[in-house]
């Protein structure tokens, strides 16, 4: 760690993350994102007194896993998350267990963007393989032997997103590239492909993620649509996830069956199918399930949505995003937007540990600006033109005042050895 902590142990700091993120859309990635989703461990909390008492290697050490503390926040379970929850677990656990050869029903949610759809489908889904692996571990003899020509590995969720610009080559690339399988030297050889690793790696859910990246004006794009369709026949649960999905044109060609609450679908009319037997197929079903912004108003409040007991800020209360005029205050500014609520909150979390306030208050949450003009070429990619960036004014949209003098940083302010009831 250099002379900043010369006296510092050799072995990484626990709470320290040393490469990339897993990458969810290879099968490495994703099994790392399921053996590590809930491994990190929050700094313990201690008292003021306690922290004054401590070196300054130790000081660091303590304020470095506090931001890690921050950054990493549980968002808890809400009502619209809880249904999401249930209805994927239900539809994936039924599907695995249909013993008749049919086709599956699939699963759509829907949402707006940085709602939490894919955090939300990919831990469901993590929650499914965890049991599934544990139920089949002593089966593996019968069930998990090798195929020729194929890798040793079994992967009872695949995960991938729909490419930006929608075709079924790219899309059959990006299944197979979660496999680390041979695309082929054509179409129809993708999709060979794509078949075969599904069945030999005993994949049971297919996630295929911003699914409303696909323009129905386009002719490659009903394709793509047909060919996703075509995957319900493979035995395997299909969870598409994207924004706005009634609105998108994936269901202009369906309708909603207000008896079965399903969607359902007729054959398309346009493209060159793959397959033509596929469109001839009158009914391709899915759920369609919302993943709704929260509402401050309600009994659950904004404390669902951020476990409190996570925070590490010396000076801050039980209440601190949810007493008084924050909750307000923050539903204004994220518009209930769980992805927004945890920017703002961690950035806060960062200049209120900076600026030696050591709490999270209206005021320093003015001076903190959510920027989505930069989100695409900064995170993840994500596609505007598909609604993956919500089009919202994040302002504070305060009255101008005069605004308290920034005190100074005192918390490593040496004040003398606490009296014994302080510390």
């Amino acid at each position: 760690m250099g002379d900043r902590f010369p006296d510092a142990p050799d072995e990484p700091v626990p709470f320290l993350r040393f490469g990339p993120r897993p990458d969810r859309t290879t099968y490495e990635g994703w099994q790392e994102f399921r053996t590590t989703r809930d491994l990190f461990v929050p700094v313990k909390k201690i008292s003021l007194a306690e922290y004054r008492l401590m070196s300054p290697r130790k000081k660091s050490l303590h304020d470095l896993h506090r931001a890690a503390t921050h950054v990493n926040m549980r968002m808890g379970e809400t009502p619209m998350s809880a249904a999401v929850t249930a209805l994927m677990h239900s539809r994936i656990r039924n599907n695995s267990m249909r013993v008749n050869p049919s086709t599956l029903d699939g699963l759509m949610i829907n949402g707006g963007g940085y709602q939490g759809k894919t955090e939300t489908a990919c831990r469901s889904a993590a929650d499914f393989e965890d049991t599934w692996r544990y139920l089949f571990e002593n089966y593996r003899a019968y069930f998990l032997q090798p195929m020729p020509g194929t890798r040793d590995l079994i992967a009872p969720v695949t995960y991938c997103q729909a490419p930006v610009k929608a075709t079924p080559m790219g899309l059959c690339e990006a299944i197979l590239d979660f496999y680390g399988a041979p695309y082929g030297k054509n179409l129809r050889g993708m999709i060979r492909n794509v078949r075969e690793s599904i069945k030999a790696h005993a994949t049971t859910v297919l996630i295929i993620d911003d699914i409303t990246r696909l323009k129905m004006h386009r002719e490659d794009d009903q394709d793509t649509l047909d060919l996703i369709r075509g995957l319900m026949d493979l035995d395997v649960t299909l969870v598409l996830i994207g924004v706005n999905i009634p609105r998108s044109g994936l269901l202009r060609e369906g309708w909603h069956d207000p008896r079965t609450k399903q969607w359902v679908y007729a054959p398309l009319k346009k493209g060159k199918s793959y397959n033509p037997d596929a469109s001839t197929q009158t009914e391709r079903r899915f759920d369609l399930i919302n993943l709704d912004p929260f509402d401050y108003s309600s009994d659950v409040g904004i404390a669902a949505f951020v476990d409190q007991n996570q925070i590490r800020l010396f000076n801050a209360g039980p209440g601190t995003l949810s007493e008084g005029e924050m909750s307000e205050y923050l539903y204004r500014r994220t518009h209930g937007i769980v992805g927004l609520l945890r920017r703002l909150a961690e950035d806060g979390l960062v200049k209120a540990m900076e600026s030696g306030l050591e709490d999270l208050t209206i005021d320093l949450l003015d001076e903190i600006t959510i920027n989505l003009g930069n989100v695409s070429g900064r995170d993840d990619g994500r596609d505007a033109e598909a609604g993956e960036i919500p089009d919202i004014d994040t302002s504070p949209k305060r009255e101008p005042g005069p605004r308290p003098r920034k005190g100074r940083n005192t918390v490593y302010d040496d004040r003398g050895t606490p009296p014994a009831t302080e510390a």
